[in-house]
């Protein structure tokens, strides 16, 4: 039996690119295309299948989350690193020895209304969410349990 704690996460999407509407959509996704050591290691060594997942419009307006999703699998080869007409193609990078990694991530629920990052900021409970940290610019980032439970709150969804 896994004794480990569920984890919570931000990922972050720009509406253009990838809509929380398209995962309601799809119902899961691969997490494909992260550049970023930190986030990678995120994925890699933390995040595990059950852990709880908001999904944050960035280069939105307004910036928001959307909603919630959750980890079907995570720290699974990035299959975009391996393929040459990706923008994200890797040409270091080996099926022996992945460099970028992804996590697998399914639809939960939509929120009532949007939890705009001009409510986080005014929000008690929230003011050391990496989110509204100025210069966090991370696309996949830890959230505390009880920053979770507050943002599903603003969002009118139960903890």
């Amino acid at each position: 039996m896994d004794s480990r704690m569920k984890k919570y996460w931000l990922v972050k999407s720009e509406p253009d690119v990838y809509p929380f509407s398209q995962l309601k959509k799809d119902g899961s996704t691969g997490w494909t295309g992260v550049r970023n050591y930190q986030a990678r290691n995120f994925m890699r060594d933390s995040m595990q299948p059950g852990d709880g997942v908001l999904f944050y419009h960035s280069s939105a307006e307004p910036k928001a989350i959307a909603g919630t999703a959750k980890v079907l699998r995570a720290g699974v080869p990035d299959p975009s690193q391996f393929d040459k007409n990706s923008e994200y193609y890797d040409a270091k990078s080996s099926r022996e020895n992945p460099t970028w990694v992804m996590a697998e991530i399914a639809f939960e629920r939509e929120f009532e209304r949007p939890v705009t990052l001009e409510e986080l900021k005014k929000t008690a409970g929230l003011e050391k969410m990496m989110v509204v940290q100025r210069g966090a610019r991370l696309s996949v980032q830890p959230v505390t349990e009880a920053e979770w439970r507050i943002v599903l709150k603003l969002g009118g969804a139960k903890a």
